[in-house]
């Protein structure tokens, strides 16, 4: 689906160190601000165990996961919206991705340098948080100067807009993101087109220090304060621990790594799958003798449209769906039996996907 999600922050707080355990592309990392320049992009396979059991009971000649994008944006600074730090290359950066993984430092340790002086995870939300919002508060206000005219003219359309556009430029001047503004979908649909950034969903992801990675720490206590006021998640992980499990080369031995640190998955497995929810995403499979696939679509995505996601011509010329709820495939253990034991329901195409179903899609082009 080209979906992405942007890993930002200040300089320091480990975003490459996070991206280098997401992916295998080595992204430089170093104790010094703006070691990222370009942003690095990872395409990440989504971890599924029932894709892994379907591979089990079908045994298909290849299996296919699903995937998303993760992009390492060079660190932020105080005024990047002014261009201070190379802030417009950066922020146009966020402005190409779907949500936000906002990395906060949540660690003390006096080698490695903090650009603000001292770890304050509350202030250092807040100087991301500002920036955004006050590049956002810009191009409200350009938008506003552009329309102003017509809507003083008597056009309807920009006087429409400019109801909507004065209230957000005033929530922004109170520095609240667009995304906390209470917005309805319609009201958010018609904003699409200025690619606020404050408007995209954010995870926090507080980076700790090993002694913090299982029960968390002062500063994650303080996250978890300030990002329960907004609605927002938070993960806590060990970002050069994390780095140092992704080097394991088998699965085994990364199973053993987390038994011995008291984890039942790792920190990354649990923000893909987190960043993966954060964009409304869920997955469906297509299983046969010659692959297994796991597909990615938005939630609420009806057959015909899933159809599209596979191949146009199957959108194109769709005469049905034919569906396998995952739990009757897993307990049946074939298509065959989910047919003879009456599994596999037969839908159109309004029929609204669920996470974990298995479609077999009928087409005629």
């Amino acid at each position: 689906m080209g979906l992405k999600c942007g890993i930002v922050g200040l300089p320091n707080v480990g975003k490459s160190t996070v991206f280098n355990a997401l992916s295998s592309a080595k992204a430089q990392s170093a104790n010094f601000p703006f070691t990222t320049i370009e942003p690095n992009i990872g395409v990440i396979t989504i971890p599924d165990e029932r894709l892994v059991k379907l591979a089990e009971l079908v045994k298909p000649q290849e299996v296919i996961p699903t995937n998303m994008e993760f992009v390492d944006i060079a660190g932020l600074v105080k005024d990047a919206h002014k261009g201070e730090g190379l802030g417009n290359q950066f922020l146009s950066h966020i402005r190409e991705t779907d949500a936000i993984i906002h990395v906060i430092r949540c660690f003390d340790d006096p080698n490695i340098v903090h650009t603000m002086g001292n770890v304050d995870p509350e202030r250092d939300k807040e100087i991301i948080d500002i920036e955004l919002q006050l590049k956002d508060m810009s191009t409200v206000q350009n938008r506003i100067k552009t329309i102003e005219r017509l809507a003083a003219g008597g056009d309807k359309a920009s006087i429409q807009e400019l109801a909507l556009l004065k209230p957000v430029e005033v929530q922004l001047n109170n520095s609240v993101s667009v995304r906390n503004m209470g917005l309805s979908e319609e009201k958010l649909e018609a904003l699409s087109e200025l690619f606020l950034l404050s408007s995209k969903p954010v995870l926090y992801l507080c980076n700790v220090d090993e002694a913090g990675m299982v029960n968390g720490n002062k500063y994650t206590e303080i996250m978890q304060r300030v990002s329960s006021k907004e609605g927002a998640e938070i993960l806590i992980l060990t970002a050069a621990l994390e780095a140092d499990i992704a080097e394991l080369d088998s699965y085994e031995d990364k199973l053993e790594m987390l038994k011995e640190l008291g984890l039942k998955e790792s920190g990354i497995d649990r923000l893909i799958h987190s960043a993966y929810k954060l964009l409304n995403l869920i997955t469906f499979f297509t299983v046969g003798p010659k692959m297994a696939t796991a597909w990615t679509i938005r939630r609420d995505t009806n057959a015909i449209a899933s159809a599209g996601v596979i191949h146009t011509d199957f959108e194109k010329g769709f005469i049905r769906a034919e569906v396998i709820h995952y739990a009757d495939f897993v307990e049946l253990g074939s298509e065959k039996a989910c047919k003879d034991a009456g599994k596999i329901r037969v839908e159109g195409k309004n029929y609204i996907l669920q996470d974990g179903d298995i479609m077999h899609f009928l087409f005629n082009v």
